[in-house]
């Protein structure tokens, strides 16, 4: 076993874990963040993205142990004072979801997408979200969503 603690949503977290416990699992199990959910367990898939230091990564290919000392943000964490966060937001108002398996996922990317990349065009949130699948939606709302993220976050700054 192997001691380690990281920051999750904000709080912080030390636990002992087998060195070998992918980050998902210990999110999930361990943390109680169920929303970061395991799709593929082969990387695949994207369903269970999370941010580590604020960049999106798929937790199933990080080991717990390697994100020692860092902070991990999941969807659960992304509201503040009970409002949604802007890509949320725009995911529900877009209706960006049918079974929701993929869902916390594609949001998390698009968050960091939209962290690198503010303004980007519809074949840019294409190709950043390419590693995120979908079975169900077509992916037409999604990059509709994303866009009306980003419109509405330019909004917010610019006020």
């Amino acid at each position: 076993m192997t001691r380690i603690s990281m920051t999750v949503d904000g709080s912080t977290y030390s636990d002992e874990v087998e060195p070998r416990t992918l980050l998902v699992h210990y999110l999930r199990q361990q943390v109680g963040r169920t929303g970061t959910v395991v799709g593929c367990d082969t990387s695949n898939c994207g369903a269970c993205t999370v941010l580590l230091d604020g960049r999106s990564v798929k937790s199933c290919t990080v080991l717990a142990v390697q994100a020692d000392g860092h902070e991990v943000t999941t969807v659960e964490g992304l509201a503040t004072d009970g409002r949604l966060h802007p890509v949320q937001q725009a995911f529900h108002e877009c209706h960006a979801l049918q079974c929701g398996y993929c869902t916390p996922g594609m949001i998390m990317a698009s968050i960091d997408l939209l962290g690198s990349n503010p303004h980007p065009s519809e074949q840019e949130i294409r190709e950043g979200l390419e590693g995120n699948l979908c079975r169900c939606t077509g992916y037409n709302n999604i990059v509709k969503a994303v866009q009306t993220a980003a419109a509405a976050t330019s909004e917010a700054a610019a006020s």
